[in-house]
């Protein structure tokens, strides 16, 4: 976990909502300047934050609405930081909690150096790795319907299909294999999505074949030497990384990874 400790002037902390968003600002002292709540958009926030834009420092809980205020802090030259929404316990944890509260102990846990990091993903590549994540999610979401399609025949004990469901022409006499008309209609539904998924996911992969420029061409290459790493898994691989020079140590992108087991110890 990776904290920011760069002392500032003054400290922005925003509990962010899609609507609205309640700003908090600090002084070095830790003395409440502002404390607001404004509409989520640019000139409500530009115009609050107008007195205190010298040496400001912006904060706010990764949530799905984070772009706009990154963009907009980029393009105004305020420091942004983004706040790890896993590791940020300070104000999930609390007692009370409100917008008031939140945005509180969002510019607190910054002017501390407490705030845990997430990273701040360039906007160039923004959009095309967000598609590639929302095909990782079909893609899962077509898996599923296949496995329900097995769970159903296992949950009648009924024989074993005779051939692999997940090939198209294998799957049309899937709902022939159940006598009940209820479960046929049930399996006949998920072979209907699951062939709408076909036809819609090899469009969209060669939509992100051919859009995706924004990557490392040399760690694409390095990606395709995986055994079993095709065009488009390497490219989202590629995409989530974004460019490994942000990982300090070997250490460190394995840890983004996963690949660690974290000790967890106390008193020995």
């Amino acid at each position: 976990m990776r904290f920011y400790t760069r002392q500032h002037r003054h400290y922005c902390g925003v509990d962010l909502h899609a609507r609205s968003m309640y700003v908090c600002i600090l002084d070095a002292e830790g003395a409440v300047l502002v404390s607001k709540n404004i509409p989520a958009s640019p000139e409500p926030f530009l115009e609050l934050i107008a007195p205190y834009r010298e040496d400001l420092a912006v904060a706010a809980e990764c949530m799905f609405t984070w772009y706009w205020l990154a963009d907009l802090c980029e393009r105004e030259g305020i420091v942004f930081v983004l706040g790890h929404a896993l590791y940020m316990r300070a104000i999930h944890g609390g007692k009370a909690k409100n917008d008031r509260i939140d945005a509180h102990k969002i510019s607190a846990l910054l002017r501390g150096g407490m705030m845990p990091q997430a990273y701040v993903y360039p906007r160039a590549m923004r959009a095309t790795r967000d598609l590639m994540r929302r095909r990782n999610h079909l893609m899962r979401k077509r898996a599923e319907l296949l496995v329900h399609i097995q769970n159903t025949n296992s949950q009648y004990n009924l024989p074993a299909f005779g051939a692999r469901i997940a090939k198209p022409h294998l799957r049309r006499e899937a709902a022939s294999h159940f006598p009940e008309a209820a479960v046929r209609k049930s399996v006949e539904l998920d072979v209907s999505l699951i062939d709408h998924y076909d036809r819609q996911l090899p469009e969209l992969e060669r939509y992100m074949e051919s859009s995706a420029h924004g990557h490392d061409p040399v760690a694409l290459a390095l990606v395709r030497t995986v055994p079993g790493l095709g065009e488009i898994l390497g490219l989202s691989i590629v995409y989530e990384i974004e460019r490994i020079e942000r990982f300090p140590r070997v250490q460190d992108f394995l840890s983004y990874d996963r690949l660690v087991k974290p000790t967890k110890e106390s008193a020995g």
